[in-house]
């Protein structure tokens, strides 16, 4: 593994940027703690006190990717305006600008879910975590006026995974502008 910089701040910060580095590329089965203690520069007494458990890191890593992808969400909602209608096509921006990153591996939640048991912390942090977003798109989906707010937020959060997935498959960008047209379709007939 190519040796990279110590981020700067805290040991805490320092060993949540490595993680976070780590565990989107290779996954969090597919980077040993040591790795983490080695490249982030710190002793493992300090790793672990701060993550008692490799599970208390992944959680913290979660929580980061949460707050980066469902603030971009937001943002790309926000920035479509103030009509919910557009909002809910708008935060489709947030999966074009994802999809573009270098380094892009998909979603962070989908991907750990899949290498995580279910029923422990860690897929049920995954699970809220969808849960989350589509009760906010369900939120933005009854303010916009649709018949059947439920429905229509299961179909938009089903086509923001299926792009997310589609990025990290073929690395089209067209794959974000097909589902931000999707959406636009969808919106339209729940909204007639």
């Amino acid at each position: 593994m190519p040796a990279h910089r110590t981020p700067a701040g805290s040991a805490r910060d320092r060993i949540l940027e490595t993680a976070f580095r780590l565990f989107y590329a290779h996954g969090p089965r597919g980077v040993g703690v040591d790795t983490v203690i080695a490249e982030s520069g710190v002793a493992k007494a300090t790793l672990y006190k701060h993550f008692p458990r490799k599970d208390d890191l992944v959680l913290a890593y979660l929580d980061r990717v949460d707050q980066a992808w469902f603030g971009a969400l937001r943002a790309a909602a926000r920035d479509a305006g103030d009509e919910p209608r557009d909002q809910l096509v708008g935060m489709f921006d947030a999966l074009a600008g994802a999809c573009r990153r270098d380094g892009y591996h998909g979603c962070a939640f989908i991907n750990t879910a899949a290498e995580s048991p279910a029923g422990g912390a860690v897929h049920a942090r995954t699970v809220e975590h969808k849960t989350v977003v589509r009760a906010w798109v369900t939120e933005l989906a009854r303010q916009a006026g649709a018949a059947d707010p439920e429905l229509l937020a299961r179909q938009l959060t089903l086509l923001l995974d299926g792009g997310l997935a589609g990025g990290v498959l073929d690395g089209d960008p067209v794959n974000a502008d097909a589902a931000r047209r999707s959406a636009r379709t969808l919106v339209d007939a729940a909204l007639r």
